[in-house]
């Protein structure tokens, strides 16, 4: 849900305001950063919690960082809705939903034990990064490739529909042909075998033993690499497609009519004419612009309909 913050008032809240949901001052940067480093550093404590080298020495250390951890970034929350105008509405916002959630899990483990591992998720919190060192303009690159994906997903989905089939037709063969002895004990299992053998992972904990099972193996491999650019393939002329629609304009040329330009050229590629109707040729004379833009008011005028009678 898109929510763009307001401050409550003026006065102490504006200023909080400005330093929390702002990044245009040094005193804004210097909390955005410190945020992103307390949240780095407080995954890595969950991280090392989890060792059980660090664990068994270290527990009652990790066990307060983490608390220490979890009440400032409370405090955090807490300070960020007092100076919000509407506080609700920025709980229900996709960085709201995220600032709580992060949270949620230390407080969960005093019922839940164990929630504290959820703590990871505070790493979302990290996409404010994007908005401290302005690359928002990723946002929209990111947004491309979402967009590509949205188009070539009908293509990817009869990809994945046909490989489905594939995989069941050769897991019931294998099925049928492979003793229960070598691992093929039903035909989920022998779904899970050709799967594995199709993307070329081997895993090797389920094999064929009987030649014509081998066999079997050995088509199933090489269509995997076959088949395996196919959605790569439908996915990367989606994107360079999206590309090409943002650069170039399909406009023609009123010289000689050719229509792939880039989006800010003034002259045509081919013949070098210019390519803005609405505007005179800044390189031609004065004269010849004024009967130019004479001509097109002309032009203008005949294409204008005639009074209702």
């Amino acid at each position: 849900m898109n929510y763009l913050p307001k401050p409550a008032g003026e006065g102490l809240r504006t200023r909080v305001f400005q330093i929390i949901f702002e990044s245009d001052t040094l005193a804004a940067k210097a909390f955005d950063i410190g945020l992103i480093v307390a949240i780095l550093a407080s995954v890595m404590v969950v991280m090392l919690e989890s060792v059980a080298a660090f664990r068994d020495g270290h527990a009652a250390l990790f066990y307060w960082i983490e608390w220490g951890f979890t009440i400032a970034f409370t405090l955090e929350l807490v300070v960020r809705l007092y100076c919000l105008e509407r506080p609700l509405q920025y709980l229900k916002s996709f960085y709201g939903i995220i600032d709580l959630v992060a949270i949620l899990p230390t407080w969960l483990a005093l019922i839940l034990p164990g929630a504290q591992s959820l703590v990871v998720v505070r790493l979302l919190r990290t996409l404010r990064i994007f908005r401290v060192l302005r690359l928002m303009e990723f946002v929209g690159e990111g947004r491309l490739l979402v967009d590509a994906l949205k188009r070539s997903s009908h293509q990817i989905f009869l990809f994945l529909f046909t490989v489905f089939m594939l995989v069941t037709i050769f897991a019931s063969l294998v099925y049928l042909i492979e003793p229960e002895e070598a691992g093929f004990t039903s035909i989920p299992t022998s779904i899970y075998w050709a799967v594995v053998t199709l993307t070329t992972v081997g895993y090797g904990d389920i094999t064929p033993v009987t030649p014509l099972g081998q066999a079997i193996s050995v088509m199933v491999m090489l269509i995997g690499y076959s088949i395996i650019a196919v959605p790569t393939g439908v996915f990367s002329a989606e994107v360079i497609r999206s590309i090409r629609a943002d650069r170039y304009s399909d406009e023609a040329c009123p010289g000689c009519g050719h229509d792939r330009h880039e989006q800010r050229a003034r002259y045509c590629l081919r013949c070098g004419t210019w390519l803005d109707e609405n505007s005179p040729d800044p390189r031609l004379p004065e004269s010849e612009q004024e009967a130019q833009e004479g001509s097109d008011e002309g032009d203008d005028e005949d294409e204008t309909p005639p009074p209702a009678r």
